[in-house]
């Protein structure tokens, strides 16, 4: 963290051992986020004067790198909030599940498509249900008629260019295509 944990008390005295508590749950946040520039708790007991029945008020912000995250934990009538320590668990527990949420939307894993192989007919057996497909990297790759997207296999031709899966295992054949589909318009180029 950039800037030193601050801690405030209002209306109560500070106290060692709940500063203790809240900065073991400050370090808990950074294993959650590592690049927190700083961190503010204020713990607050609305009444001063009276000894029980105190809902303690826990305020955190936390500031990380573009925006700050903020809960500020009202008890209402949460009555477990009368133990100062359930009060900051409660509001730190809402914390970690913000930067939690916070990370992933920062993070966002932007899922990368692997573009489709392509390759083009090299040779085709209508009267056998069957054809090869010359891969961009030299290989050839078995198909059969039912693997051909919408029932296109009568509409190929030699030299058609074709996008294609290709089937994790090898057949009996070799490599083969679990899904070909005609791309219409694309030309397949050999390499000089």
């Amino acid at each position: 963290m950039e800037t030193p944990v601050e801690i405030a008390f209002r209306n109560m005295d500070p106290s060692e051992f709940v500063e203790k508590r809240v900065r073991e749950r400050v370090g808990r946040l950074e294993q959650f986020y590592d690049r927190i520039t700083s961190c503010h708790v204020q713990i607050e007991a609305p009444h001063k004067h009276h000894t029980k029945g105190n809902l303690y008020e826990i305020r955190i912000e936390v500031r990380v790198p573009g925006t700050e995250l903020t809960v500020n934990n009202k008890p209402g009538n949460v009555h477990a909030h009368e133990d100062i320590y359930v009060a900051i668990r409660d509001a730190f527990d809402a914390m970690e599940r913000q930067i939690k949420k916070w990370k992933q939307k920062a993070n966002a894993d932007v899922k990368v498509h692997d573009a489709p192989l392509a390759g083009r007919i090299e040779e085709i057996h209508p009267d056998r249900d069957f054809g090869q497909i010359a891969m961009t990297d030299g290989r050839l790759v078995y198909f059969h008629r039912n693997s051909v997207v919408g029932n296109g296999f009568d509409t190929l031709s030699l030299g058609d260019t074709v996008e294609l899966v290709v089937h994790s295992g090898e057949g009996e054949k070799g490599p083969q295509a679990s899904a070909v589909r005609p791309v219409g318009g694309l030309k397949f180029v050999d390499k000089p």
